[in-house]
């Protein structure tokens, strides 16, 4: 047995490992991305677990809203707004959010704000949902010069102004409530021999 070749199997490389160790490659490097990186994949990881069990939760289905876009709001996309905004502020590390769940950007209150704009979409796709597609997160982030003297005009920024984008894929787990016992091990022998 190649004990090596399992030994780098089990070395995972998880995002959080990965921005830990790209910070440490610069000392001036104070933390505050690093922790805003992991407030956005706390955020994915709440939303990856409410995803898979939302027919079980009851989180399918329309929550009788609209977003900016015009197009109906499902339960999971209104969750999914509340969890990243939730998860941005209590980062510490941002100013403005513009989410495309919300007609009005977020300005974070002052005592909490940071140096970054995230721009997101918390939950796209989200109309594919009940067809069991993979489904995500996007976000972009920026940085503002002066974050006590906030405009939507810090907003309107190049592409290139970007400091980092992201996706975070996730796919709805099987919904055993629509299906009997019996009908779920068929169907999931049936797609791992499809495999």
């Amino acid at each position: 047995m190649d004990h090596a070749a399992e030994a780098h199997r089990t070395d995972l490389m998880t995002i959080t490992r990965h921005v830990l160790n790209e910070q440490s490659k610069h000392p001036e490097a104070r933390g505050a991305f690093t922790i805003l990186l992991n407030h956005i994949v706390l955020g994915c990881k709440f939303l990856c677990s409410a995803v898979s069990k939302a027919g079980l939760a009851k989180l399918i289905g329309l929550a009788g809203e609209t977003n900016v876009q015009g197009e109906e709001q499902k339960k999971l996309d209104v969750l999914s707004n509340e969890v990243f905004v939730k998860a941005l502020i209590s980062s510490g590390q941002t100013s403005i959010l513009i989410s495309e769940e919300d007609e009005d950007a977020t300005f974070v209150n002052p005592s909490k704000r940071g140096r970054y704009v995230v721009v997101f979409d918390p939950l796209d796709g989200s109309s594919n949902i009940d067809c069991g597609v993979s489904i995500g997160t996007i976000f972009g982030i920026y940085t503002v010069e002066h974050k006590n003297d906030l405009s939507l005009e810090d907003v309107l920024q190049p592409g290139e102004n970007m400091v980092a984008a992201g996706y975070c894929m996730r796919c709805r787990a099987l919904n055993l409530d629509r299906y009997s016992y019996r009908e779920a091990i068929e169907e999931l022998s049936r797609r791992q021999k499809l495999s």
